[in-house]
């Protein structure tokens, strides 16, 4: 971290058990069949309270759309419900995609949300629609979708000076601000908020490790479905970061799929489920997630079979020991400075549980 930074716990992690790096929560909020939004929300406030006392650095909930086995589409309104349930776990958006808004709403609502959890609020950052186009189309009016993907610096950039309120003389926006934010600082009787959320970029190719390392910043790569990409990207990352106000040496995340069970049968069982949605989704059909009696009902074909195998490939799974071990495995080969895990069991207890389990053998602190 720089050195002038008031607050490097925001990006760093601290205690973490025996963990080898802090350890933290990507929350789909996945509805599976049989429940409703309301049930997946229920699951993240319990997850999101489990998460805190156990120890887990942050959670972050990440922008979908146009999934109905996905209820995690407005990630503000989300995070506002969880910081009502939580008092000092990091909570962020993993991420919000930038394209798909006007940067001056998201500067409204990630102040927002500070002024609610003061110095517990990260703004993370994709340029992917998080949908599919037509989607996209109608949540940026445009048919135009290339734009809002290669003008992202642009973005990124206006952003920033929202969050700062630092836009220089003559520009255009140099009287409009953000607010919450730091004009009311400048106002009179105003006081400087000692709090700004810190901004990550997240990718799954080169384009966002090297953006980030440009600007200094945090990255985030979804090592969860782009895993033959993170050893290519970190490397890009930490080969052209550039130190900053912010950071003064890189800091790397990945967000990794696992899931935790009591017995090695029952965790293959859970994800096959998982992959079942998976195959749907990509093959336009996306629904809830099925149950694992669905999957075991259902008969892949061998291009659903190789798919189903390739993608659970990537998910660390088993017994906590054995998912403690490809955890560790992973933050070796990769040198990532924390691990963000995800799950995407149907089973809401399941997933709870899973939790649970990784905290237990890692022997992260119950607070």
């Amino acid at each position: 971290m720089a050195a002038d930074d008031p607050q490097p716990h925001e990006i760093r992690g601290t205690a973490h058990g025996t963990a080898p790096v802090p350890l933290s929560v990507l929350d789909l909020v996945t509805v599976s069949s049989g429940h409703t939004a309301t049930d997946a929300l229920r699951t993240s406030v319990d997850l999101s309270r489990l998460a805190e006392s156990r120890g887990f650095h942050r959670y972050w909930v990440a922008e979908h759309h146009s999934m109905p086995g996905v209820a995690s589409s407005s990630p503000a309104v989300i995070l506002a419900h969880l910081a009502a349930h939580t008092t000092r776990i990091r909570l962020g958006s993993g991420g919000v995609m930038l394209p798909n808004h006007a940067p001056l709403v998201i500067a409204e609502q990630f102040g927002t949300l500070e002024a609610m959890a003061p110095g517990r609020i990260d703004l993370g950052l994709g340029r992917a629609p998080g949908t599919d186009g037509a989607t996209a189309a109608a949540l940026r009016r445009t048919d135009h979708l290339n734009e809002g993907a290669d003008d992202f610096p642009e973005q990124l950039a206006e952003l920033t000076r929202f969050l700062d309120a630092d836009f220089p003389d003559g520009h255009p926006y140099r009287r409009i601000h953000a607010v919450p934010g730091p004009v009311q600082a400048t106002s009179p009787g105003g006081v400087q908020s000692p709090h700004r959320p810190p901004v990550w970029l997240l990718g799954s190719s080169g384009f966002s490790a090297r953006l980030a390392a440009v600007l200094g910043l945090p990255f985030a790569f979804a090592h969860h479905f782009s895993a033959r990409n993170t050893v290519p990207a970190l490397d890009l990352y930490r080969e052209s970061f550039q130190p900053s106000a912010v950071l003064d040496e890189p800091y790397a995340l990945i967000g990794v799929s696992a899931l935790a069970t009591d017995d090695e049968k029952e965790a293959r069982r859970q994800i096959r489920a998982a992959a079942l949605s998976m195959i749907r989704l990509r093959t336009g059909r996306p629904g809830l997630i099925p149950t694992p009696e669905e999957a075991e009902a259902r008969e892949f074909t061998p291009l659903e079979r190789e798919f189903a195998d390739s993608w659970n490939a990537n998910v660390v799974h088993g017994t906590a020991d054995e998912v403690r071990a490809g955890l560790d495995d992973l933050q070796k080969r990769t040198g990532a400075d924390e691990l963000m895990i995800t799950s995407n069991a149907p089973g809401m207890d399941v997933r709870l549980r899973s939790y649970e389990l990784i905290a237990d053998a890692y022997g992260l602190p119950t607070i």
